[in-house]
């Protein structure tokens, strides 16, 4: 995908590993100056020295989407560092597996503080900055468990059928104001995430999750990162409220 963001600020929540770094790494290639965020130092900084390494432009700022004062902080910081923000990715997320009797209040906190709460006041702090500058775009991860019941994962699905809710509901507060929201929504992707969702990567149970996908496999997270990028350009421009699956047909059966 031939898409510029030469001089644009483009922030990435969960950028140490899988998806988020990925598309910090694609983001870098366009030309985007980016803001690498999550909670692991070691590998954020070695995000940023991988973007740097290739000729791109990036910071990491170290926050955990759970605690309203990071986020403020990883927003702010943003704009102190490259003077605008053009992009947020509001990628961060956590999974949970388990039955619904078995599950705990601890567990739904854990899972609805980073999925949900993480993306409520990531756009909180960001969508100011961006009327300030009278545009932006806004994407937030969500995953076809937004979209469908998945048994065995009922506090993870609830959390995404949350952020489906909240980018539609963003959208139309936002949509006059040069202010894009949208969601993105993959299947299974290769990652360390679903290595832990399959209980460390037990073949039989990677086996189960690429039969549900007709492609056959699971998906990459540059399958992923290429469709964030096109949320994000201006070839997108129309689209806001919107939740583009990116699940090998998945939703379709």
């Amino acid at each position: 995908m031939q898409t510029s963001f030469q001089n644009k600020v483009v922030l990435i929540t969960g950028a140490t590993s899988g998806i988020g770094k990925v598309s910090a790494l694609a983001f870098a290639k366009a030309g985007a100056k980016v803001i690498v965020s999550g909670r692991r130092e070691a590998e954020g900084q070695s995000v940023v020295a991988e973007i740097k390494a290739a000729g791109g432009e990036a910071t990491f700022v170290k926050a955990d989407v759970a605690v309203e004062a990071d986020v403020a902080a990883l927003v702010a910081k943003t704009v102190a560092t490259y003077g605008r923000l053009d992009v947020a990715f509001n990628n961060a997320g956590v999974e949970l597996t388990g039955a619904i009797v078995e599950t705990t209040e601890a567990d739904y906190r854990r899972v609805f503080d980073i999925n949900v709460w993480g993306v409520i006041t990531s756009m909180k702090h960001e969508i100011p900055v961006m009327l300030k500058q009278g545009a932006g775009v806004i994407i937030n991860t969500s995953s076809v468990a937004g979209h469908v019941g998945m048994a065995g994962a009922s506090i993870y699905v609830a959390s995404k059928h949350a952020v489906e809710g909240l980018t539609k509901a963003a959208a139309l507060e936002y949509a006059k104001l040069g202010i894009r929201v949208n969601a993105v929504a993959p299947a299974a992707i290769e990652t360390d995430m679903m290595n832990r969702f399959t209980g460390g990567g037990n073949e039989e149970a990677l086996t189960y999750m690429r039969s549900l996908h007709p492609v056959g496999r699971l998906g990459r997270s540059e399958e992923i990162a290429n469709p964030v990028l096109f949320l994000a350009s201006d070839a997108a421009s129309f689209i806001t409220g919107a939740s583009l699956n990116v699940d090998g047909g998945l939703l379709a059966q």
